[in-house]
């Protein structure tokens, strides 16, 4: 057999390191052996069922238990558990999500594992004496971390869904894969490098993430602490890192270095079933994550905002359609920063946020000819700081209809960059998505007020959109993306892209992107095969273009009228689409 390799390296170096066997691995019984590794793959097409993810030993663990009779759910939470060894820089135990689900019965159900404030957090706990905001407070060491919600949430999306495969089962690829080790790719290798500073500064004991010798291409990342508190999982569910053991050692690293999580904090942690939000789009029903993500809610603003004004025959790439969906934009984040929070702790108004006629109103002083200005009491000079996005998602139909759409993350990569000596995990750093001080942006440049300010308890505002589609009463499309502030943005971009201009989702996935959140005012856009002649448009109609490296790494499933799945994995990063 013949194999072209692209010229960039990742679809290459897996070659290096191990022989490929057959077209996937399966885990022995035989706890000494290591799987055997995929060719990375970008699109793959189905009948039966596909799992999308961003790394491809996690893409072949939801596969392999879609071929075992598991269903969607099931594959998630053995996803979930896989991408938090092999993906740690997001992937985890020691962050949170969200789960947007529908049965093969048509019901659409989601669940909010989004991380909560410790009860002894207050709301200017990150300012000095001078209410002014100390710098890397909320975003570095065990201060920045919320008390976590995966596991909570893996085991709830169990109970509702689970059915077919053993709790314990769906942890085995996970646990493998912690103590066996996996070979790293060079970009895993080289970004494990680039952090060594920063985890030498926040950790007192050795980690398995740094190397004396530097880190390479091939060699093979083993982390026993992580793999015996999976079995603990395994044997306990939540109660495995909820309480014992686990739950000592975070309070234990919480005394050392004066954090706020108590034992308290993290036996009453409670993941949350809430109703998605739910937009009708051109004949599409497009169901998405309500609060604490402003997902959902920002999504259907901008998609009703634009419905009277894209013009579909002009194309994806055209500057006026481009401009229409930036200034729906701007207004949507403003919403965004001045109204929207945790519900169950702030009243937000999302119906009238929604209404046909408020979403006129907001687009009455649109100009075809020229931006609008962002305006509002603005403290600072923000940029969207990050190129980089340490978030993942996961998509995935199975062989009996269901799917399941999740975005889990740590906030930045490797979280508060706090390892749990003996839990062999990150803890996120996800009270940096709250507003430290009303006006003052975050890490990704994102402003917000009184609806997201700091409360025992509270969740923080979250970008997170996992997303599906319906069609006709039947499973369209199953989407998510990393990206910071960029989420909600990428994802309309490809829902535009397969629904108004015709493309495939593959090519829809890969199209170059762009976004504007009110704050900057500014519209990013990937430099690389951006049409030059429709950035020189938009310039002309006055707005600020600044290019960047990449947005987002979408992962999603299109399923067509023959009821072929189609599966897409994002050609930014090293994501793989896997189906049988």
């Amino acid at each position: 057999m013949k194999i072209e390799f692209p010229a960039k390296s990742m679809f290459r170096r897996f070659f290096k390191i191990l022989p490929i066997v057959g077209l996937a691995f399966t885990f022995s019984a035989c706890d000494d052996e290591h799987p055997t590794l995929q060719i990375p793959v970008k699109s793959a097409f189905s009948n039966k069922g596909m799992v999308v993810t961003a790394h491809p030993l996690a893409s072949e663990v939801g596969l392999n238990i879609l071929k075992q009779g598991g269903n969607a759910a099931e594959a998630a939470i053995a996803v979930q558990f896989a991408l938090a060894v092999v993906y740690p820089s997001a992937g985890n135990i020691g962050g949170g999500g969200f789960l947007v689900y529908r049965d093969q019965e048509g019901e659409v159900t989601s669940l909010d594992y989004r991380e909560k404030a410790p009860m002894a957090a207050t709301r200017d706990m990150y300012l000095d004496s001078a209410k002014n905001i100390v710098p890397d407070l909320s975003f570095i060491g065990v201060l920045a971390a919320g008390v976590p919600g995966s596991v909570a949430g893996l085991e709830e999306t169990y109970k509702k869904f689970g059915s077919t495969i053993p709790w314990s089962d769906l942890l085995k690829p996970a646990i493998q894969l912690a103590e066996n080790g996996f070979p790293l790719t060079k970009s895993e290798a080289e970004e494990l490098n680039m952090y060594r500073n920063g985890f030498l500064a926040e950790n007192s004991v050795q980690i398995p993430f740094l190397s004396d010798i530097g880190w390479k291409e091939g060699d093979l990342l083993v982390q026993k602490d992580l793999a015996a508190t999976l079995r603990l999982i395994a044997t306990n569910g939540r109660d495995g890192f909820y309480k014992g053991a686990n739950a000592e050692a975070i309070v234990a690293l919480m005394q050392e270095k004066n954090g706020i999580i108590t034992k308290q904090d993290l036996e009453d942690y409670e993941s949350v079933w809430r109703q998605p939000i739910v937009n009708n789009w051109r004949g599409f029903d497009i169901y998405s994550m309500g609060l604490p993500s402003s997902g959902g809610i920002v999504l259907g603003q901008i998609l009703k905002m634009i419905d009277p004004l894209l013009i579909d025959s002009l194309g994806a790439d055209h500057p006026q359609n481009i401009h229409v969906v930036v200034e729906a934009e701007r207004r949507a984040y403003s919403d965004r920063a001045k109204y929207l929070g945790d519900s169950d702790h702030y009243p937000v108004d999302f119906e009238m946020l929604l209404s046909p006629q408020y979403l006129e109103d907001k687009m009455s002083n649109y100009d075809p000819l020229l931006k609008s200005s962002s305006t509002g009491f603005i403290e600072g000079i923000q940029t969207v700081a990050k190129e980089h996005y340490e978030t993942t998602h996961l998509s995935i139909i199975d062989q009996y209809g269901n799917a399941a759409s999740v975005t889990t993350t740590l906030n930045g990569g490797y979280g508060c960059r706090v390892w749990v000596p003996n839990g062999g995990y990150f803890l996120n750093n996800e009270m940096d998505d709250f507003s430290a001080k009303p006006g003052v942006p975050n890490e990704y440049g994102l402003i917000g007020g009184d609806a997201n300010a700091i409360a025992a308890g509270k969740r923080m505002l979250s970008s997170m959109t996992p997303t599906i589609l319906e069609k006709d009463g039947k499973p369209y499309m199953v989407v998510g993306t990393p990206g910071g502030s960029t989420i909600i943005t990428s994802v309309l971009q490809v829902i535009l892209n397969v629904t108004c201009y015709g493309m495939t989702v593959d090519s829809a996935v890969q199209y170059p992107r762009y976004h504007h959140q009110w704050f900057p005012d500014e519209v990013i856009y990937e430099k690389t095969n951006f049409n030059p002649s429709t950035i020189t448009s938009l310039e002309t109609k006055g707005h600020l273009m600044r290019p960047v490296t990449s947005i987002g790494y979408i992962e999603a499933i299109l399923v067509d009228e023959q009821g072929v799945m189609h599966g897409a994995a994002d050609g930014r990063g090293e994501d793989h689409a896997a189906g049988w």
